[in-house]
């Protein structure tokens, strides 16, 4: 007979004005950590034993933002996932849920799936309907010191995201390289690093208006003019207005370093004080 597979939980509420971790359950391979904030937002940093993931590792996390909360999730270094030898798949899966007002901000660094692994990862957000989400989604080919690129064996992504219990985003992303030609510019062409953020909330909220006007500025210089050419673009960023409460930008560049000033200029405008308050990777990066 099967164990039911437990769940690390993370609970944020709002006490005495400041969003405090009030909840924590973090089960293994998964290691939770809550630095201290100079802000009302909380902050809370997922790790993991080992730092990665090995083919049959699942981490399955709720997390839960009572009202008017704010949190910052964010990652203590990329996530490896460990190559796979007997076709099991390293999991991680999150549901999370926001009360009235309340904002959540996810922005880990990214997975970076070695050769010959298998990972799959699944997040399904309940909103309330004047609750914010920002959430990044990031991937890089592969160990690219090392000469490493599109290795793995599979890689798979599913975002879902309701808000009063309507389906409002859903994005789904799969790639196996043995399957398709990685470099081919309907692809990846050139670009080695991957990065999504998905913006959900309310077009009546000041928070959802601040973000997605900063979203839009991060919009390529040029790239509607008649001179424009994507191939000189170092870092190629896409912004567009899904739905009137739903905003995506996509980037891809060669290297982590080359998205550094973007990262840079979402964490600044996240900083306004009816946001977070502060930078919490002010010092990390």
């Amino acid at each position: 007979m099967n164990t039911p597979a437990e769940w690390s939980t993370l609970e944020v509420a709002e006490v005495r004005g400041r969003s405090r971790l009030v909840a924590c359950q973090s089960v293994q391979p998964l290691k939770v950590f809550n630095p201290a904030s100079p802000s009302a937002a909380c902050h809370v940093v997922l790790s993991s034993y080992g730092g990665g993931l090995v083919a049959g590792d699942a981490i399955r996390l709720r997390i839960s933002g009572q009202g008017r909360s704010r949190l910052f999730v964010s990652t203590q270094a990329s996530t490896k996932v460990f190559r796979s030898i007997d076709g099991a798949v390293a999991e991680h899966q999150t549901v999370g849920a926001l009360g009235a007002g309340a904002l959540a901000v996810v922005f880990p660094d990214p997975v970076v799936p070695q050769a010959e692994s298998r990972y799959r990862q699944t997040q399904d957000w309940h909103l309330q309907p004047d609750a914010l989400l920002l959430l990044v989604d990031w991937f890089h080919s592969g160990r690219a010191d090392q000469g490493e690129r599109f290795a793995f064996t599979s890689l798979h992504a599913e975002l879902r995201v309701r808000m009063a219990g309507r389906l409002v985003l859903l994005d789904r992303f799969a790639f196996r390289p043995d399957e398709h030609i990685a470099a081919s510019p309907a692809n990846f062409a050139g670009y080695q690093t991957f990065f999504s953020v998905f913006l959900v909330g309310s077009p009546a909220d000041a928070r959802f208006r601040h973000l997605a006007a900063m979203l839009e500025r991060q919009k390529m210089p040029g790239s509607t003019g008649p001179h424009f050419r994507l191939s000189n673009q170092e870092c190629v960023v896409s912004v567009t207005q899904a739905r009137e409460n739903v905003c995506v930008l996509r980037a891809a560049a060669p290297s982590r370093l080359a998205l550094q000033p973007l990262c840079d200029a979402l964490l600044a405008g996240l900083a306004h004080k009816e946001l977070l308050g502060y930078n919490p990777l002010l010092r990390k990066y």
